[in-house]
Parts: C-alpha cells; structure tokens; sequence
C-alpha cells in the first residue's frame, strides 16, 4: 500500500508540473485516503485490536 502512496504522490507532482491541476489534485486526494487507511490500520495492530498473520 505505501508503493499505492508513493506512485500517487509521484503522479500529483508530475502532474503539477505539467499544469494539469484537477489530476493532480485527485492523485493527491487518493494518496490522503491511503495514508489515512495506513494510519488507522497501524494504530490499530499497535493496540492490539486488529491482527495481521
């Protein structure tokens, strides 16, 4: 999933770039989201509430 994150924060800066501001806005909308699932699913294995393996 961090790969997801990284390819998306890497397609918003091209994009950018290239004056493309509405695809670089959704790469950067979808990278936010994937880091928030990130962040809750760590907080939740650091808890111990929710097992991976």
């Amino acid at each position: 999933m961090l790969e997801w994150i990284l390819i998306l924060l890497v397609v918003a800066a091209v994009a950018a770039l290239l004056g493309f501001g509405r695809l670089s806005g959704l790469a950067l909308s979808g990278a936010k989201i994937l880091i928030v699932i990130v962040l809750v699913l760590f907080l939740l294995m650091l808890l111990g509430v929710f097992a991976i393996g």
